[in-house]
């Protein structure tokens, strides 16, 4: 037993105006707590990420998602891909569709295996994880010592330049890879929104891990300062605009050697 307590409901969600949802999963750790963005569109919506998959994201989300909804995951890492599984209609970069079927992205949740090594690194690169990577169960029963995340199959391969439409909005795909090597983002330029996943974000950006490219890091963030963006949605932590964008990839860049 973990003896932790079950959350009466594992998904918060807020309106951000414009046809435009954040949910996120407040009793997982910041380090695995995506942001899950939801776009109502005139024809199909647009669901950004998938979360951790411990809890149904599809069940939870149903009032608010239209009955045609096209997935797109930012990357495959098992906190924005966890759920992807619930998904008929999913995109995803060809250099993350191996990742996907495998789900080889696999973190265990359960801290007590890790070793003090394993936890001294976490806290290196940002993350204290010592108090655990849950505060709740997602229901009874629910065993962190067995999850495992669970494959899953895209229906469309996308990369740079292709279009997701939602038929009264498009949203052209970016390749950004250094965090993994089939980072993407979705940007709308009618409106300068940017959704980045974890190509950008403001807190500790992780370009340690396995999969990760500093060099590739680098041109991504070189990029991202051009871009004439309005505001960012990012995989993790608040939404932020064109200055604080520039300040994060300045730092990035500084720290890199690259500025």
């Amino acid at each position: 037993m973990s003896g932790l307590p079950i959350a009466e409901r594992w998904f918060e969600r807020k309106s951000l105006g414009g046809g435009i949802t954040l949910l996120w999963e407040p009793h997982v750790h910041p380090l695995l707590r995506c942001n899950i963005w939801h776009v109502a569109g005139r024809d199909n919506d647009l669901l950004i990420d998938t979360g951790l998959g411990v809890a149904s994201l599809a069940e939870a989300a149903r009032d608010l998602f239209g009955s045609a909804l096209t997935a797109v995951l930012t990357h495959c890492h098992m906190d924005h891909a966890g759920g992807a599984y619930e998904f008929d209609s999913c995109c995803v970069h060809a250099e993350e569709e191996l990742a996907l079927i495998v789900a080889a992205n696999r973190l265990p949740l359960d801290t007590s295996i890790y070793s003090p090594d394993d936890l001294a690194w976490f806290s290196d690169i940002g993350y204290d994880i010592s108090g655990g990577l849950l505060t709740a169960i997602p229901h009874a029963g629910f065993d962190m010592r067995a999850h495992e995340m669970r494959c899953a199959t895209a229906s469309r391969i996308v990369t740079e330049g292709d279009i997701i439409d939602t038929g009264d909005r498009a949203f052209e795909v970016l390749h950004l890879p250094g965090h993994s090597p089939g980072s993407i983002a979705l940007w709308e330029a009618k409106t300068g929104a940017l959704f980045s996943g974890d190509a950008i974000y403001d807190g500790p950006l992780l370009d340690q891990i396995p999969g990760a490219d500093v060099a590739q890091y680098i041109a991504t963030m070189e990029r991202l300062r051009e871009m004439p963006v309005t505001v960012v949605h990012a995989g993790h932590d608040p939404s932020f605009g064109r200055e604080r964008l520039v300040a994060i990839t300045d730092i990035y860049l500084k720290s890199k050697g690259a500025a």
